[in-house]
């Protein structure tokens, strides 16, 4: 077991009344670095509290799984002593990470009244305020018509704006504490999910190919946008995705294949560059067409060993059981994950936070609070014990 250093954000309290992945991800990211991380629920839990997947008794390994390291404290929060509650724990802590309508008891302009250097941080849908969810999201964003084989459009199976807006959230609730302990101010910050996968586009360059060409790209596969990278069955039904992106890596190629003089007569015969990355993309059917036959005839682990061996990148597809029960890189022999006893769940790999600082991990995953767990612990630190123990 490697050692640990103390997580950076220890001594940071926030408060995260949440619910789905982004908002609850992003607040789990702060309590993997030290934050104490209280999440605020309506008493019986909010619209996630029993999603699947479920364990045997029906307890959300789902919830469980984006709680982890948390604080979880349950009130009435319909209730006006329930929101008075809420609010006094929210100016105590001093942070507040939300994706619930900022409205009402719940909106900046009230809760800056208890606490003026305030940071409040809002996830919502698309940016004129309406309601989304990332698969909603996704479906504008153009990548489900670029993924599969065919023009079906496919939505990603990860919900991947999700996760990007989560690690938005953990990073924009870091600059906000710089910002005010350099000049004693709170203030209020938006995100909308819809903006992430737009910045994502835009980053990743789509925008401007559209833009600057006036073309856009077509589903490829399991293919490579320009460079060559494929997928292959071998000889024992399994795939294996190979990518090309490096001269050393084409070399690399054709000598574990043995085809480098077969592969070198492609460039002639298209009239393409070989040694760019453009050549072998415009070229990458000629090149599925003479390499495919060589896995057909080894074996998914021959092929990998081959090819790493000749020092080009390949990895074999697996399913998630695969993944957990055969995979080395899936278990305590990596730092990044530590097996924890959940409750209700069972004894489970949970990941650490993937950052290491000065190359050790941070300390050990937490377990996820039980709903509510932590209530009365929380209620018995806060100055007016008595009023919050009337409402609980």
């Amino acid at each position: 077991m490697p050692d640990t250093r103390p997580a950076p954000l220890t001594g940071l309290k926030i408060v995260e009344i949440s619910a789905f992945v982004a908002a609850p991800l992003g607040g789990m990211t702060l309590a993997q670095l030290g934050a104490d991380v209280i999440r605020i629920d309506p008493i019986g839990g909010n619209i996630d509290a029993n999603r699947w997947p479920i364990a045997e008794d029906g307890t959300s390994i789902y919830w469980a799984s984006l709680n982890k390291g948390k604080r979880s404290v349950t009130l009435d929060l319909k209730s006006e002593e329930g929101q008075k509650i809420a609010t006094q724990l929210i100016a105590e802590a001093g942070t507040l990470i939300t994706n619930l309508p900022a409205r009402g008891w719940l909106s900046y302009e009230n809760l800056v009244q208890h606490r003026e250097d305030l940071v409040m941080l809002r996830l919502g849908g698309w940016h004129d305020g309406s309601p989304a969810v990332d698969y909603t999201v996704n479906a504008a964003s153009g990548f489900p018509v670029i993924t599969g084989d065919d023009e079906r459009p496919i939505n990603n199976a990860i919900p991947a704006w999700d996760v990007a807006a989560g690690l938005y959230i953990a990073n924009g609730i870091m600059a906000a504490e710089l910002d005010r302990r350099d000049s004693g101010k709170g203030q209020e910050i938006n995100l909308a999910l819809s903006d992430v996968m737009l910045a994502t586009v835009g980053n990743l360059g789509y925008i401007a190919e559209v833009q600057a060409t006036g073309k856009t790209r077509g589903p490829l596969g399991n293919g490579l946008y320009g460079a060559y990278g494929q997928s292959f069955e071998c000889s024992d039904g399994r795939q294996v995705m190979v990518a090309v992106i490096s001269n050393k890596h084409w070399r690399g190629l054709g000598k574990a294949t043995g085809l480098s003089d077969k592969l070198d007569m492609i460039g002639p015969l298209l009239d393409v560059d070989l040694t760019t990355e453009g050549g072998r993309f415009q070229a990458r059917e000629a090149v599925d067409a003479v390499v495919r036959p060589w896995f057909t005839i080894h074996t998914s682990a021959e092929a990998e060993e081959a090819l790493k061996a000749a020092g080009v990148l390949a990895g074999g597809f697996q399913t998630f059981e695969e993944l957990v029960t055969n995979d080395p890189r899936c278990s305590v022999e990596n730092p990044l994950l530590t097996e924890i006893d959940q409750p209700c769940v069972g004894r489970v790999l949970a990941p650490r936070v993937p950052l290491q600082f000065g190359a050790t991990p941070v300390a050990d995953a937490r377990p996820a609070p039980q709903l509510g767990g932590d209530t009365e612990e929380v209620l018995a630190e806060m100055p007016s014990r008595d009023a919050a123990a009337e409402s609980h």
